[in-house]
């Protein structure tokens, strides 16, 4: 069975249905208030939990009523909640989520207690990292705690896997103690912008990131599939054709199912056909966690 040790953020989600994406100034009626637990490192344990794997969470929420919530839905999918602290002082991260008649998103985050995590936190939980074959991070928290994550992980022959997500720059510390980069197009071209690179396709964004130190790279065109950079050099891997209706949770299903994927050793475009078909299923339902496929659905889509 695949141990997945994930590092990131906890948060409730507050998602409302309407027929178009607000702009600046303007009030769109909407359907009803759909609360959820969400939150990318919740959603990508969720995720790996629904495919079999044993999961143990490192993370943070608040003293408060959301935080108790995020809490018992990571235990009743089977998660190891051990490593998830409690802040007194900093409330539970909530996303606030506006999803249109075609399944597009805006989404934002209040991280609270998300940010209070600290490396200290995460080397005090370093036992957690015991049998793992995969630790999984975000940018939900802060790089600190995910870096100190990752070189514990390093240190002990674990395959790490960084969703840069929601974008940001990455310093040069991260291709040291990364084995496995997933982004999307908009992360990818900050990445490399802030790099100094420049490309005209997602196949050279992606080359141009691997170049950069990170061994493997993985772009996601959402519904186009994946574009995967090794020293090898690029290829693209489709995607699975579905009906989509909230593209919510599909990247955390995506990072959630190549994790569970690379954990049982198979080998890395295989894994991200495999991740593409678990993205895949989360759009075709409501919510982020609560829309995640169980393997048997997956199993059904891939014929595995």
């Amino acid at each position: 069975m695949a141990q997945v040790v994930v590092v990131g953020g906890v948060n409730t989600d507050m998602v409302v249905q309407t027929p178009h994406l607000p702009r600046p100034g303007e009030t769109v009626g909407g359907g009803s208030l759909l609360t959820t637990p969400g939150g990318k490192g919740a959603n990508q344990a969720v995720a790996a939990a629904r495919l079999g794997a044993t999961v143990r969470v490192i993370g943070k929420v608040g003293a408060d009523a959301f935080g108790e919530a995020a809490r018992e839905n990571l235990q009743q999918y089977g998660i190891d909640t051990a490593g998830l602290g409690r802040d007194p002082d900093e409330p539970s991260g909530v996303a606030l989520i506006f999803v249109d008649a075609v399944g597009e998103n805006a989404i934002a985050v209040a991280p609270g207690a998300n940010m209070a995590l600290t490396e200290d936190d995460v080397e005090s939980q370093e036992g957690l990292l015991a049998g793992a074959d995969i630790v999984v991070g975000q940018c939900e928290v802060p790089a600190e705690a995910t870096l100190a994550a990752f070189r514990l992980a390093h240190d002990r022959g674990i395959r790490t896997v960084l969703n840069a997500a929601p974008g940001m720059p990455l310093s040069g510390a991260w291709s040291a103690v990364v084995d496995t980069l997933v982004v999307n197009e908009g992360e990818a071209t900050l990445i490399g912008e802030a790099a100094g690179l420049t490309a005209e396709s997602p196949a050279g964004w992606a080359k141009g990131l691997q170049r950069l130190g990170y061994g493997q790279v993985i772009l996601t065109v959402g519904d186009r599939g994946a574009y995967v950079a090794t020293a090898d050099g690029a290829r693209h891997v489709p995607a699975w054709g579905v009906d989509a209706i909230d593209t919510t949770g599909a990247g955390d299903g995506f990072v959630g199912g190549l994790a569970v994927a690379l954990a049982e050793g198979r080998a890395l475009d295989a894994a991200v056909r495999f991740a593409c078909a678990v993205g895949g299923l989360a759009t075709t339902a409501m919510g982020a966690q609560v829309a995640l496929p169980d393997r048997a659905a997956v199993g059904a889509l891939v014929g595995d």
